[in-house]
């Protein structure tokens, strides 16, 4: 052979290896395939950016424009980028008010460029009819609008139901919406399904809420097995409004991982739960961001020899300043909202950027509201401006309202510091709900109960509230000491009537007084029976004391001015009353310092432990007695016995 033609054999040689090496690499490469994917949950309709305080520094966060300057760039680092939202998208800001027309949300996440979405509690505040008036708004502005799964609705039962009209509304609409149990999506060659789920809590949530849902479990599980006989799905995602707790029973997306383990990721909605690291149960990770868009979330997901997904670059990311405004969305936003005034605040003679007061004084920050039982400073206003506007309203009803209540869950947002506030601020910080009038906004309620329910309200308070932050209550008319070390619903041991001025009056347990709250906070006051099975009463009535039924409670609903008293709209008119100072109207001193409503008591001592025992505490109390005294008895006769045995 020449060497000319060993030359050439070598070349074909090394040509074939170089070109078996690439055929390998290539299919290591298809092998090891790869999802970059970005989420969100619970927006809120927090289309603009926000204040939070973060690291004790208060930051100007989240805001959509700022959103699509971060997704732009991750799309430009990887086009096949999966945006996924866990529900919740509406009920937070004014742009909520246009919901039923304009459908801001729904059509701002489709500019984003959502891949999926699913339904949130706060959905259906608008009840039915608001909800499917949406999501024809939303279909039929043209825009592109995001893909909505939810898969366990009971259309069986909800069609054979009391709500069954209903029922067929949002069925309707549903179907021209093209809402699915799941959808199917491709991102870089990899096939991937995404559930929708709706919680427990989630609908536990949701008063108005006309559809049944099936256990999620059972519902997701049927669903995977759908999906891996019809679709040979790569991946299965779960966008889920369920939520992750603390207490291992109540975690529903834990429930959900464990209960259907071939899932491998759930993002998790509803509990507005900041994981800063992903929650693994086998090869199902959880994430979750926390509320309001102030972060964005992000992980790559690679695959493994098995088939299955592990997780790396999980990232909760900040949206403040450092990243601008997108123009464009900028200019969407502003669009979408340019019929808030014209179409909701008209009706009330107010405008959103109107200036209402300015606030000179620091109030505890959204995301810490609850968090710690105690009286607060900002609940103490918000309870105030019930009482004030109530009984300075023309309202038909002659007895003055004593007492009002404003759960934490309720308050939505924070004034700050230092800045002037606005109708769009005070809106914000009580926007959840929708009265049956359909305009948005819970009305006030008015309703009776005697000082002993008034007492057991209070001891719900001190006992729930450390348990669940956003039952924790705010109040104005009231005054009661608790000791934490006490047992539980044995935690209140004083309660009294205590008005603006400091005036204390003995409350008398058989005596019925007035309270006014807005009519979420009254679904869940009257549903305390009824959750403790009896234990405790606390059922509103009218001011003859007749039994009202949850089912009429809205014939409680405080009308002045020919229209539903709204609990934003009180506080506006309670801020309008503070007297100038200067040039302008301040929130007065009194406001930043509180006023012993709620005094905690930590006493430890035997004497304080055991004084004055609630019904409950005297039971258990005298069920240990009995048995200590048994066991007592017992003992006596088994000594006698023994002694007994060896005389003999």
């Amino acid at each position: 052979m020449s060497k000319k033609v060993r030359k050439k054999v070598w070349k074909i040689l090394l040509l074939s290896m170089i070109g078996a090496a690439m055929s390998g690499m290539c299919v290591m490469a298809e092998k090891q395939k790869e999802v970059n994917i970005v989420f969100t949950h619970d927006l809120h309709s927090h289309l603009s950016p926000f204040y939070l305080e973060e690291e004790g520094e208060e930051k100007s966060v989240g805001g959509f424009a700022r959103m699509m300057t971060y997704l732009k760039e991750r799309r430009a680092e990887d086009e096949n980028l999966l945006f996924l939202d866990g529900g919740d998208f509406s009920m937070g800001t004014l742009y909520q008010t246009v919901y039923e027309t304009q459908a801001s949300e729904l059509r701002m996440l489709g500019f984003l460029g959502v891949d999926a979405t699913t339904f949130g509690n706060h959905e259906f505040d608008y009840r039915s009819k608001g909800l499917a008036n949406m999501l024809g708004a939303a279909k039929d502005s043209k825009d592109i609008v995001p893909p909505l799964v939810v898969c366990n609705i009971d259309w069986k039962a909800t069609l054979e139901g009391d709500k069954a009209q209903e029922g067929k509304l949002l069925q309707k609409a549903f179907e021209e919406y093209g809402v699915k149990p799941y959808l199917m999506l491709e991102k870089g060659g990899v096939k991937i399904a995404v559930i929708g789920v709706f919680g427990e809590d989630a609908l536990a949530c949701a008063p108005t809420c006309a559809l049944t849902f099936r256990d999620s479990v059972e519902a997701v599980k049927e669903t995977v097995e759908e999906i891996q006989k019809k679709e040979n799905p790569d991946m299965i995602v779960c966008v889920s409004h369920s939520g992750t707790w603390a207490d291992a029973k109540k975690s529903e997306d834990e429930l959900l991982a464990k209960g259907v383990p071939e899932l491998d990721l759930i993002v998790s909605g509803h509990t507005h739960s900041v994981l800063q690291e992903p929650i693994i149960h086998g090869d199902t990770a959880i994430v979750s961001t926390g509320e309001y868009g102030a972060r964005i979330g992000s992980l790559k997901m690679s695959q493994k020899e098995n088939g299955r997904w592990s997780v790396s670059d999980y990232n909760l990311t900040l949206l403040d300043e450092s990243y601008d405004s997108d123009k464009e969305t900028e200019e969407k936003i502003e669009e979408l909202g340019e019929t808030i005034d014209s179409e909701y605040l008209s009706q009330f003679g107010y405008t959103k950027d109107q200036v209402l007061v300015h606030n000179p004084w620091e109030f505890t920050e959204i995301n810490e509201l609850g968090e710690k039982l105690q009286e607060e400073t900002l609940g103490n206003l918000l309870a105030d401006s019930y009482l004030y506007t109530v009984n300075n309203s023309d309202t038909g009803d002659e007895n003055p309202a004593v007492i009002a209540v404003v759960p934490s869950g309720c308050i939505r947002d924070t004034f700050r510091k230092d800045k002037d506030i606005t109708v769009a601020d005070v809106f914000q910080t009580l926007s959840l709900g929708i009265g049956p009038d359909g305009v948005p906004g819970y009305p006030l309620i008015s309703a009776y109960f005697t000082g002993k329910e008034l007492r057991t309200m209070a001891e719900v308070d001190a006992s729930i509230s450390p348990m669940m932050s956003t039952a924790q209550l705010y109040v104005s008319g009231l005054t009661y000491t608790v000791n934490p070390n006490r047992m539980i619903m044995n935690r209140v041991t004083d309660v009294e009537l205590k008005d603006i001025s400091g005036n204390i009056q003995e409350l008398e347990d058989d005596k019925l007084y007035r309270l006014v709250a807005d009519l979420y906070s009254g679904q869940m006051l009257g549903a305390v029976t009824e959750m403790s099975h009896g234990l405790l009463s606390i059922v509103p009535k009218d001011a003859q004391g007749n039994e009202i039924s949850m089912e009429n409670l809205e014939d409680c609903i405080i009308y002045a001015d020919g229209r539903e008293l709204k609990a934003w709209v009180c506080v506006a008119r309670y801020l309008e009353s503070f007297e100038e100072k200067g040039e302008e109207a301040e929130i007065p001193e009194y406001y930043n310092a509180t006023h012993q409503r709620k005094v905690i008591d930590d006493d430890d001592s035997i004497g304080a432990i055991l004084r004055n025992p609630s019904q409950i505490a005297a039971a258990v109390f005298g069920i240990g007695a009995g048995i200590v005294i048994l066991l007592a008895v017992i003992i006596v006769l088994a000594v006698r016995r023994r002694r007994k045995k060896k005389l003999q």
